[in-house]
């Protein structure tokens, strides 16, 4: 591939819906390009872009994917993002490296989930928004439907670009109002210029263009209401404006299956997406803690980010990056503000799919890749150390599902915990703890299919086979009571016996841990013993009583006892305390905390009713609801045991259609009710048979 200079690089994150034809749309940008002599087909597990053995086997994406592709002496950086929920976090890595982004959506759709949260995604970004209707000639698929229906969401900014013309159900030829040229295709894709058909329709769609593309300019308004033509350059410039200004949103209507308007979509991409040039600049924080905007610039100081991490079984490391400033060239020196230290640059590729090729340089505005940079995470920067400085990184979405890990054969932990960790680095989406308490490995991830491929790759890659289970919940036991107990332990087996004798009081305390104090007068329990027979309470307190969890809330009093001159010793004396522990609990109203966790939840307002009902039937307390940031949402805030929690992301998403999203953290430990008690006693005493 020649090279380009930034004005003439173009950075675009392909999103939408899930099925709604993003990489069939992608192959076919591909192919008509002359990037790939074949038209990849998801259907055949052949397509460039879902290139991971995972994604060949479900047929959809699970993770972004980029290509390079050359139309009118333009760089087109095609960065394909996977549509399902799941792997949102391939979404963010493509629109953190993109100034523009193509929203996919089918013919006789109407706004789904996956459109909105796109884009959100844009929006939040900064970045330019255009849409692309798919499978417009495929029966009985209305896109003149799903135009209608954008348009009641996002008003009169969505400009129609690219459109079809109809004769009943089948579509005759596209129309290109921004050349007002009209072309057929054929089966293989070819287009073939045609008169402009005489409809109403076509006629209308234009004056919406003509009418969005005057709103730029008041010289345009001006024309416009006169009546006057305008000029191809004054088309253009007129859109380029809006789209950078973010007042139209061009509308494409294509066939990614049959290539059809494709070309089309090309040349608007080449012609109005911003240029890297104009465009890429973003604010740096500097080291004294001024932020500054960063122009694109090759001639300007070195700052790239890191927007996705590759860990290939060949080559090794892969990291993307995105050059904001300057140039990272191979065999130099970059620096790292995360860790301090100074990178060395070696091998620079640029990929189309799995395909590599290795470059010399990647230019301020352009995408591509380094090798075995090990200390470089997804999100990092390099700049120069004479001018340090960082970039935002990936704003990723949490994981809101865990599971444990149940190993198929014992011995393999390590294997687990070595293969996570390195998941993690391409995907940081992932979570992982290793639990001392519940004894068990947890990983959390966006959704259940999103933690199948976690599975899947650790079989695949790591070759250890695992089971997700739902994880246990760290309950805690406290006393209810106030009671006192002795502890007397006697020994005499030939020599020096064994005597600790300990008076203790047990009550209930708030406080986290043990509180043991001394009472003791008298010198009945001599002041060296005391060390003994707290840590003979704390290791009784770390063991539990009813089931088995840690004590909290316990106060220890040690208030009298008795000691043998020569028999007594530490020893002694931590037993003691633990057989006064076991004589008082029985007394003591033992009873089982359970944690409670803060829910805060997002949803549509249709969908408020049917959440507060399943938050009820959860045991949770709702503390309050109020509209949320985004227009018709609601939020809602409630305390729900964690031990309930286990699928409510699952619902969350069923019950909103993916429009919902919540965040949950620990609050605090409260009593749990008797019948909860209960099955933690029973199953707890189960785990012990076994």
């Amino acid at each position: 591939m020649k090279a380009y200079t930034s004005n003439n690089i173009r950075n675009i994150a392909v999103v939408g819906h899930g099925g709604k034809g993003k990489t069939t749309l992608c192959e076919a940008m591909l192919y008509v390009s002359g990037a790939t002599d074949r038209l990849g087909r998801v259907a055949d597990g052949n397509t460039v872009l879902d290139f991971d053995p995972e994604e060949k086997r479900r047929k959809s994406s699970v993770s972004s994917a980029m290509a390079a592709i050359e139309w009118d002496n333009t760089k087109l950086n095609i960065i394909d993002a996977p549509g399902l929920f799941d792997f949102e976090g391939g979404v963010a890595e493509a629109v953190r490296a993109a100034e523009a982004v193509l929203i996919v959506t089918s013919a006789g759709s109407g706004v789904d989930v996956g459109t909105q949260k796109a884009f959100k995604a844009a929006e939040k970004r900064g970045a330019a928004k255009f849409f692309a209707i798919t499978k417009t000639d495929s029966d009985h698929r209305s896109f003149y439907k799903t135009f209608e229906a954008l348009k009641e969401v996002y008003g009169n900014k969505l400009c129609p670009t690219i459109i079809p013309y109809m004769e009943g159900n089948i579509v005759k030829c596209y129309v290109n109002l921004m050349t007002g040229m009209a072309f057929s295709y054929d089966e293989a894709g070819k287009a073939t210029k045609v008169d402009m058909p005489d409809d109403p329709v076509i006629e209308e769609m234009t004056s919406a263009f003509m009418e969005a593309v005057a709103t730029t300019d008041d010289a345009l308004m001006e024309k416009f209401f006169e009546g006057e033509a305008f000029t191809k350059d004054e088309i253009l410039k007129g859109l380029c404006i809006g789209i950078f200004d973010g007042s139209i949103y061009p509308v494409y209507a294509v066939s990614g299956l049959t290539c059809a308007a494709v070309d089309q979509l090309l040349y608007g991409l080449a012609w109005s997406a911003p240029g890297a040039y104009g465009y890429a600049g973003e604010d740096a924080e500097y080291e004294n803690g001024e932020v500054n905007i960063l122009p694109c610039n090759e001639a300007g100081p070195l700052a790239a980010v890191c927007f996705k991490t590759v860990v290939d079984p060949f080559v090794g490391k892969m990291s993307f990056f995105k050059v904001v400033s300057g140039k990272l060239c191979a065999d130099s020196v970059a620096y790292n503000p995360r860790t301090g230290e100074n990178e060395k640059i070696g091998k620079i590729i640029t990929v189309r799919g799995a395909k590599q090729e290795e470059a010399k340089e990647i230019i301020a505005g352009d995408i591509g890749v380094l090798t075995k940079l090990a200390n470089v995470k997804t999100g990092d920067t390099l700049c120069d150390s004479k001018t340090i400085l960082k970039l935002k990184g990936v704003d990723f979405p949490a994981p809101c599902l865990s599971m444990a890990v149940k190993v198929a054969k014992k011995g393999e932990e390590e294997k687990v915990a070595a293969g996570l960790q390195r998941l993690m680095e391409e995907d940081p989406t992932i979570q992982y703890t290793n639990n001392t308490e519940t004894r068990e490995q947890v990983v959390s991830g966006l959704g259940e299919q999103h933690l199948d491929v976690i599975v899947s790759k650790l079989r695949n890659k790591f070759g250890v086979e695992v089971a997700l289970e739902v994880p246990k919940v760290a309950y805690r036991e406290t006393i209810r009571k106030t009671v006192e107990a002795q502890g007397r332990h006697k020994k005499q087996s030939g020599g020096h016996g064994q005597f600790g004798d300990v008076f203790i009081k047990f009550e209930p305390f708030d406080s986290d841990d043990l509180v043991f104090e001394t009472a003791v007068v008298g010198g009945s329990v001599p002041k060296n013993f005391f060390p003994a027979v707290e840590k003979g309470l704390r290791e009784c307190v770390e063991k539990g009583f009813a089931a088995g969890y840690p004590m909290v809330g316990v106060k220890a009093t040690l208030y009298d006892g008795s000691y043998h001159p020569v028999d007594s010793s530490e020893m002694a004396f931590k037993t003691a305390a633990s057989l006064a522990f076991k004589n008082a609990m029985p007394k003591a109203d033992v009873a089982i905390l359970e944690p409670i966790g803060t829910l805060t939840a997002v949803m549509p307002d249709d969908n408020l009713g049917d959440i507060m009902g399943d938050i009820t039937k959860r045991r949770g307390r709702v503390l309050g609801m109020g509209p949320a940031e985004e227009p018709k949402m609601q939020e809602l805030v409630a305390e729900v045991p964690m031990a309930e929690m286990g699928d409510f992301s699952t619902v969350l998403r069923s019950v909103t259609a993916g429009r919902g999203s919540y965040t949950f953290a620990f609050a605090r430990y409260e009593q749990a009710p008797k019948d909860v008690a209960d099955k933690v006693i029973a199953a707890r005493a189960a785990e012990k048979d076994e």
